[in-house]
């Protein structure tokens, strides 16, 4: 039997809500750049790779480790 690591679960739920927030706040503040294109790239970037890690701290967590 395997037990569910509840924590990473939360954990990774919360920065993937995090990483969604932050792409749309920055869309809402892209216009206002001098170069809304290369700011867009950078916030895609990082959102991208917080968003990769939440889901795979989601997946190790409901996987979890034997008892």
């Amino acid at each position: 039997m395997r037990q569910k690591n509840w924590r990473a679960v939360i954990v990774g739920g919360v920065l993937f809500v995090l990483a969604i927030g932050f792409f749309i706040f920055m869309m809402g503040m892209a216009p206002k750049s001098n170069d809304p294109q290369a700011l867009m790239e950078t916030v895609g970037t990082v959102s991208g790779v917080v968003g990769a890690i939440a889901i795979m701290m989601i997946g190790f967590g409901l996987v979890g480790r034997k008892v």
